[in-house]
């Protein structure tokens, strides 16, 4: 039976390897192999020397490192003198060194993360109807029927906030039949005039509210009797007259009526 090895700071042959380079300060990309293959085996006798059987993998290693230890050895130049036989014998070992530390990095950085995780605990969600007496109600409804509602409500909204936004431009030209007054008064002293119909009171926009402000306030100058008010016939043209200003009582014309 093979058992994985873990010596103090490593793990399988390749943890082995690495720390053996780390520890020489040697460049992964020119590794120094015959002093490296002198430090494996010797770390393999000791091993060796506890009675335990190496797992596979570290007498692979172990293989390996010799016969790039042996091609190292060899000569590498052609008989001229130009050029190299063939690649550099370590460049398959440094390949994987690499990709080892990087899936090592990884465990690592997994393992970290496992250990943050084991600290957070989270709270299981609890049913609440009990205590709110609202239970959940669920929609069955098809992928098509959802998206038809939610397009009506998205126009049920749009229409509401239009009628927001004209109920506040309202609100905001609302003004009070004291200022409807002043402006009335306004006009007459504008237009040098002492007698005024009631549509030239009004603009040529005007809405409801401001026609009942104006007739509103109409009413009001009547009580306060700055103008007189004529109307010959029910639902005829109404025509104002600016009352003069004297000591003594005004005195209208006869047959002057509001209807």
């Amino acid at each position: 039976m093979a058992y994985k090895i873990k010596l103090d700071i490593f793990e399988g042959p390749f943890d082995l390897l690495v720390y053996l380079i780390e520890n020489a300060r040697m460049s992964v990309y020119d590794i120094q192999v015959s002093e490296i293959t002198e430090q494996y085996l010797r770390y393999i006798e000791d091993m060796k020397s506890l009675d335990v059987n190496l797992a596979t993998e570290f007498m692979v290693l172990a293989a390996a490192l010799i016969e790039i230890k042996s091609k190292m050895l060899l000569p590498r130049m052609k008989s001229d003198g130009e050029g190299l036989t063939e690649e550099d014998p370590r460049a398959e070992l440094v390949q994987r060194i690499l990709e080892y530390k990087r899936f090592k990095s990884a465990a690592e950085l997994l393992e970290l993360q496992e250990e943050q995780c084991q600290r957070i605990f989270v709270k299981p969600k609890e049913d609440l109807t009990p205590y709110t007496k609202e239970t959940d109600e669920y929609l069955n409804l098809e992928l098509s029927q959802f998206v038809k509602v939610f397009h009506l409500f998205l126009q049920k909204k749009k229409r509401l906030e239009e009628i927001r936004k004209n109920y506040a431009r309202v609100e905001r030209q609302k003004i009070s039949i004291e200022s409807r007054i002043e402006q009335i008064k306004n006009l007459f002293r504008s237009r040098e005039k002492k007698n005024l119909n009631f549509r030239e009171l009004l603009g040529p926009e005007s809405n409801r509210y401001e026609v009942v402000l104006t007739f509103v306030s109409m009413l009001e100058m009547i009580r306060q009797k700055t103008v007189v008010v004529r109307q010959s016939v029910n639902f005829g043209e109404i025509y104002l007259s600016l009352k003069e200003k004297h000591g003594g009582p005004d005195k209208t014309e006869e047959g002057e009526s509001v209807s």
